[in-house]
């Protein structure tokens, strides 16, 4: 099994080391924070150890809603987006990608929540990402 990324608990996630983990995926990156410090200024950036993954994660807030999770893959980053079933028809029906309907869909629940994960490795996943935070903020 692979060593998780960002794994050594006494080692904070400086952008040094995020960058030496995600390489080419840096510009994704700086687009995806660039657009939320600039539309989204209210929102919180936190990393956080986490024991039970042993590595550790980027939990983004607005007030006490989480927005998204963030962890650090060889070559890109991901975001998670948890939503319960009051979102789905937004989900469905709006302009997000194919596969990542198809990810809700089909997605393993947790109690009355499904994920949907984005591994950033392309702009077209900027966009999704950017339609995702549009819906978390419509839910109450």
């Amino acid at each position: 099994m692979q060593q998780p990324i960002l794994s050594d608990k006494n080692q904070f996630p400086s952008e040094d080391i995020i960058f030496s983990h995600i390489g080419k995926a840096k510009s994704l990156w700086s687009s995806l924070f660039e657009s939320i410090h600039t539309q989204y200024p209210d929102f919180s950036e936190e990393w956080r150890y986490y024991q039970d993954g042993k590595s550790w994660l980027l939990k983004v807030t607005r007030k006490k809603k989480t927005i998204f999770w963030l962890s650090i893959t060889k070559g890109s980053f991901r975001t998670t987006f948890y939503f319960t079933d009051k979102a789905e028809e937004s989900i469905l029906t709006g302009p997000l990608s194919e596969e990542y309907k198809e990810q809700f869909r089909n997605g393993k629940r947790y109690n009355r929540i499904r994920g949907i994960t984005i591994c950033h490795t392309k702009r077209k996943d900027l966009e999704d990402a950017k339609i995702l935070m549009e819906i978390k903020l419509l839910m109450k």
